[in-house]
């Protein structure tokens, strides 16, 4: 691109004014034409522009040293778009002054929004806390409402071995409930071997929670007639160390004596090593079969 020099640069400003001004008393009037092309500003069109400035520089000197000054009145267009654009100017500036404001309210609400997600969140976290509480709550209620009800005494299955069964599955997982399907099947069956197997059952149970007292109870009264029934062996041994637990020495060494009178012949070794192991540590005297063997 072709750069002017600087007196080009200003005559060439002047002669853009002065084409519009009033030289002495004449009034010089441009015609309005139809838009023409676009000058093509090479160097020999520079050079013209010069020396018309220049020409226009000396006739304004000489009208003005003879006393005729030189009038430049402005273009009532240009003032107009100056006018318009002096307006577009300060709506401008109070669109931005606008724009600032709106971008500081949404700052603020941004910030705003933030800390109400963030208390939403918070809140949301208690409500969940408190719901699984509330829940935990109610299982609980529900439960104790259930182990405290009455046991009911008809058959769950109508059948006494699927019932006992289902109560034994129970018991594995939950002692709990197990204890009152335990209970339900004695209520259901009783003077039945699964109603005094339900009670040997249910001795464990009590041996489980600590409750010796409630486990001679139920020991017992699975043993009633003394039956000769696969676990009767065993659960004469639980009885003897629920009676001991209870301060009842003679009636666990009794019930020692039982089970060498009445299981001894037929238990398991191990159960046999660990009723040696009891009277043992009872301090029980010898059967009179194992006396007279000596």
């Amino acid at each position: 691109m072709l750069k002017l020099p600087s007196t080009l640069r200003s005559r060439k400003l002047m002669a853009a004014a002065l084409g519009i001004a009033l030289v002495g008393a004449g009034t010089v009037v441009v015609a309005q034409t139809a838009p023409l092309e676009p000058i093509q500003w090479d160097r020999r069109r520079l050079e013209q522009l010069d020396r018309n400035v220049r020409r226009l520089e000396r006739a304004v000197t000489q009208r003005n040293a003879a006393g005729q000054p030189v009038l430049v009145e402005p273009d009532p267009e240009v003032v107009a778009l100056q006018g318009r654009v002096g307006i577009m100017d300060r709506r401008l500036s109070d669109m931005e002054a606008t724009v600032q404001r709106v971008n500081a309210d949404l700052e603020r609400l941004t910030f705003a929004l933030d800390e109400a997600n963030r208390d939403n969140a918070a809140i949301g976290a208690r409500l969940r806390d408190a719901e699984v509480r509330v829940q935990r709550l109610e299982a609980a209620a529900e439960r104790e409402a259930e182990l405290n009800s009455p046991i009911p005494t008809t058959s769950p299955t109508g059948d006494a071995t699927r019932d006992l069964a289902a109560a034994v599955r129970l018991a594995a997982s939950d002692p709990a409930r197990g204890d009152r399907a335990l209970q339900t099947v004695i209520a259901a069956w009783p003077d039945t071997p699964q109603a005094r197997e339900a009670h040997s059952r249910l001795g464990d149970l009590r041996v489980s929670t600590g409750d010796h007292a409630g486990a001679v109870s139920a020991y017992a009264s699975s043993l009633q007639g003394w039956p000769t029934t696969p676990w009767a062996a065993a659960t004469t041994l639980e009885l003897a160390a629920a009676l001991n637990e209870t301060d009842r020495k003679t009636q666990a060494c009794g019930a020692l004596t039982e089970f060498a009178n009445r299981y001894a012949e037929d238990a398991s070794p191990a159960l046999r090593t660990r009723a040696t192991e009891l009277r043992t540590r009872f301090e029980c005297p010898a059967p009179r079969s194992a006396r007279r063997g000596g």
